[in-house]
């Protein structure tokens, strides 16, 4: 089903990721990690469409966040970054997907492994917690290009600042902070040993990111011990189309 939402609010994340909210009427509610599909239709009757994860916690005031990220050969991101404009209208469809969701009534201990602005369904599973009161103890471990990249910085910081279940471990890629205890690069095995929960824990661990570094991240998972039907998955490609 097709919903209009109204844009209420736009917040600039990075110099190329904007985090968008709308407030949709008759949005029939969402759990943390589904996506919508968003569709833009020109004045001469070409539309085209994409799925964006949502980026909020489930709630009762029919407003929902996407965080999309500006690619530069993208039909639909340079106008949702650039152009959109508080007050208008953006046709969504959705909820959708259910499997990469976290629902309020897991205990287990969850790692959340994020590539990217595959960050963004992780974060709704963080302030879904949140809002829940959910006791489960979370760890994200965010693989990031360098530190202007970080989406929802301050946030992550005052969670992870107040709440001694939560843990964030950057891995930056390119560029590191002055004095990083740990040089840029891709996620590794010794990284997965040292910040993610252990497999004899039996955490659920999510996963969302470009296809090969989801392959990547999953595959040093499943080395270290963790059971493959532990761990889902979701992967974007270069258009950022969901797969």
């Amino acid at each position: 089903m097709w919903h209009v939402g109204k844009v209420i609010a736009l917040h600039d994340e990075t110099a190329t990721a904007r985090t968008i909210i709308l407030e949709v009427p008759d949005w029939p509610g969402h759990v943390a990690g589904q996506h919508v599909d968003v569709r833009l239709t020109a004045a001469d009757g070409y539309s085209a469409a994409r799925s964006y994860s949502i980026a909020s916690a489930p709630n009762v005031d029919c407003r929902i966040e996407l965080t999309i990220e500006r690619l530069p050969d993208g039909e639909v991101s340079p106008y949702l970054t650039q152009e959109l404009t508080v007050g208008d209208p953006l046709e969504l469809r959705g909820p959708l997907g259910g499997w990469f969701v976290w629902r309020t009534n897991q205990t287990e201990a969850i790692q959340l492994i994020a590539g990217g602005s595959g960050i963004v369904p992780l974060m709704a599973m963080i302030r879904s917690r949140a809002s829940a009161g959910n006791p489960a103890p979370f760890r994200l471990l965010y693989s990031v290009r360098e530190p202007a990249a970080v989406f929802y910085r301050e946030e992550l910081q005052a969670l992870s600042g107040r709440d001694s279940a939560d843990s964030v471990t950057y891995a930056y890629t390119r560029a590191a902070p002055k004095n990083w205890p740990r040089p840029p690069g891709r996620i590794d095995a010794a990284l997965i040993e040292s910040a993610a929960w252990t497999s004899n824990l039996a955490p659920t661990c999510y996963v969302c990111g470009p296809t090969s570094f989801v392959e990547s991240a999953a595959s040093l998972l499943i080395a270290s011990g963790h059971s493959p039907d532990k761990i889902r998955t979701e992967r974007f490609g270069p258009t950022g189309d969901r797969k």
